[in-house]
């Protein structure tokens, strides 16, 4: 077996145990914050069933304001990229104000593990089939 093999091996076991905290996390109530809807799509693609907001639909100010009111956990996914890093700054900022702090580490470690290979979260679900795919021919989770 390459070293790649292995490294995909571990990568794709890592992800899909990330799937699984985030399904568990939002079965129980957790708010999951993602940029649009391509974004929300993959993520019910991957079994992720619970309440998911839009960040983009209204002023972040707006936005936030209403998330704190919720009692649930926020858990932030916006993308990796430069657009999704500085809306994840301002939520981050505008949540704190109200005593807030959104779960940012399950992006953290979903920016990690897909490398270079995708930098947002509605590649994920074609991110983590094609992995399954070139690793044993599965694709379904």
């Amino acid at each position: 077996m390459r070293t790649s093999e292995i490294e995909d091996r571990e990568r794709l076991l890592k992800l899909e145990e990330l799937i699984l905290q985030l399904q568990e996390l939002s079965d129980s109530g957790a708010i999951i914050v993602v940029e649009g809807r391509k974004d929300m799509g993959s993520l019910r693609l991957l079994g992720i069933n619970g309440e998911i907001r839009l960040a983009s639909q209204q002023p972040l100010l707006e936005f936030t304001d209403m998330l704190s009111k919720s009692k649930n956990e926020i858990i932030l996914l916006t993308d990796w990229d430069n657009k999704g890093s500085l809306m994840a700054r301002k939520i981050i900022q505008h949540l704190s104000n109200y005593g807030i702090l959104p779960n940012t580490s399950i992006r953290s470690k979903l920016r990690s593990l897909s490398k270079k290979s995708i930098k947002d979260i509605e590649s994920l679900n074609n991110y983590i089939s094609k992995l399954r795919y070139e690793i044993s021919g599965i694709s379904e989770f």
